[in-house]
């Protein structure tokens, strides 16, 4: 796994009820490093958080993990 996916994981265990439940997919688009997140349905609310938050927060710093290797990096949770 790369260092922005590492992240994001390491990141979503702590948030989530149910951390085993918790795994990121790495997917390579047209030189863009996609993160799709599965978590829970239970938990999946408490990934996104009020007003999306919580997912804007774990988009900014996946962003900035990225950017530390020259790579655009996009989140997006899994339904």
């Amino acid at each position: 796994m790369s260092a922005p996916a590492d992240l994001v994981c390491f990141l979503a265990k702590k948030i989530v009820d149910d951390p085993s439940s918790v795994r990121v997919e790495e997917i390579d688009a047209d030189g863009d490093l996609l993160l799709r997140l599965h978590v829970a349905e239970a938990d999946r609310g408490k990934v996104i958080g009020r007003r999306g938050r919580m997912v804007q927060a774990l988009r900014t710093l996946a962003r900035a993990a990225g950017a530390r290797l020259d790579r655009r990096v996009l989140l997006e949770i899994a339904e």
